[in-house]
């Protein structure tokens, strides 16, 4: 029954033109509710889904991803009339208190970079050095690449299908065309930079944060490490609106919460009113 409804709640998500990132990303999401549960998803309450909320000690913005997942899914199956009641209605709304910058500690990434097979390094470096998303690493193809050497430009798929090319260096650049066949033995030369081991498509966006988070062991998170590249992009250039385009954000405020500041320019920052 679970998976009858998740397939049809993906075809559905599909028609209405969800890109396929967010369409995996939810159906992980429920596919491990339904795991989780191990109840016909007629028979969940709102206890059932409270109670499981509670034995997961998520991030605010996990937590608040997973409920809009299992919302969203509980409605529409109730509108079309798979199940008679509508379990996830009644859930509380999740906080998500204001985000401050968490750039990768420098040591941690380097010592990560030297642990870390000719795969996981690349999926790193996609991060640190170019500020790609997980699902925007598990979706580099390629036939991405653009530009000639020393302009050498990467398109990058992101959220809600929008599209943006950011500048690379020509080693990045190298690494990624030789696609699969470069970090790993018997892959291909073309085609998804990390294809799937189901042989179609390429991998998903957890299983890419999986294999970046073990590398960069306990405390800290890829996601961590494109706080990382803004923090060094806007030392770099002082252009908010520049990192803001890199970045693919759409509210420069956002760009502004993955910028940290570190000592020496808050002391600068001090003198230059004391001086």
């Amino acid at each position: 029954m679970w998976h009858q409804l998740i397939d049809g709640w993906d075809d559905y998500q599909t028609a209405i033109g969800r890109p396929r990132t967010t369409r995996d990303l939810r159906r992980y999401q429920i596919s491990y509710l339904a795991k989780s549960l191990n109840i016909q998803p007629g028979r969940v309450t709102e206890t059932d889904l409270i109670g499981w909320f509670a034995i997961h000690d998520w991030a605010p913005e996990t937590r608040r991803s997973y409920r809009s997942a299992v919302q969203a899914f509980f409605a529409w199956a109730v509108k079309h009339k798979h199940i008679p009641n509508d379990p996830a209605v009644e859930i509380p709304q999740i906080k998500v208190p204001p985000a401050s910058p968490r750039p990768a500690a420098e040591i941690v990434y380097r010592e990560a970079l030297l642990r870390a097979d000719r795969r996981t390094t690349l999926m790193l470096r996609l991060a640190a050095e170019a500020g790609l998303r997980r699902a925007e690493v598990a979706q580099v193809h390629t036939r991405d690449l653009r530009g000639e050497p020393s302009q050498r430009q990467l398109l990058v798929h992101g959220k809600g299908g929008k599209q943006r090319l950011i500048p690379i260096t020509d080693e990045l650049a190298a690494m990624i065309g030789a696609g699969p066949a470069g970090h790993t033995v018997g892959g291909a030369s073309t085609g998804w930079l990390f294809p799937s081991d189901k042989g179609c498509g390429h991998i998903n966006p957890p299983t890419v944060g999986e294999v970046c988070s073990k590398a960069l062991g306990p405390g800290t998170t890829m996601h961590q490490l494109r706080h990382r590249f803004a923090s060094k992009a806007y030392r770099g250039t002082r252009n908010l609106r520049a990192v803001q385009e890199l970045l693919g954000h759409a509210n420069v405020a956002v760009t502004e919460r993955y910028t940290a500041v570190d000592d020496d320019e808050r002391r600068a920052a001090m003198m230059s009113v004391v001086a």
